[in-house]
């Protein structure tokens, strides 16, 4: 089963980003450690993500995360932090721009980090 949650912000994740800051180039970081950098961020309700660029950590890949695994946001220090491990980051379905609004995609990666999300 889907969890539609996956793909919101929660009301205290990014704070002023939904009112418009920009949270592009801010680092990430995972339960255990860096992951890389914000490359993209949309806000659109019920549907929303950010997209990382991971540069060397997983071979200069990037990683599409649904809003609601954004843990919390330091705008001061501008860093993400996501309640997810890298492993869970690391093994996500790939990133695949052309389907970043394809269902079944959608679908996919919103299962996936759905079902991940009740290990916490």
């Amino acid at each position: 089963m889907q969890n539609t949650d996956v793909w919101t912000y929660r009301d205290t994740a990014l704070g002023a980003t939904t009112s418009g800051m920009d949270v592009i180039g801010y680092g990430v970081e995972a339960l255990d450690g860096s992951i890389g950098k914000i490359d993209a961020a949309t806000y659109d309700a019920g549907s929303a993500y950010i997209v990382v660029d991971t540069g060397p950590w997983i071979f200069g890949k990037k990683v599409m995360l649904p809003a609601g695994v954004i843990q919390s946001v330091d705008h001061e220090n501008e860093k993400i932090f996501v309640e997810r491990t890298k492993d869970e980051i690391k093994n996500a379905p790939e990133f695949e721009d052309p389907f970043v609004r394809d269902e079944e995609y959608r679908g996919k990666l919103g299962s996936y980090y759905g079902d991940t999300a009740g290990v916490r």
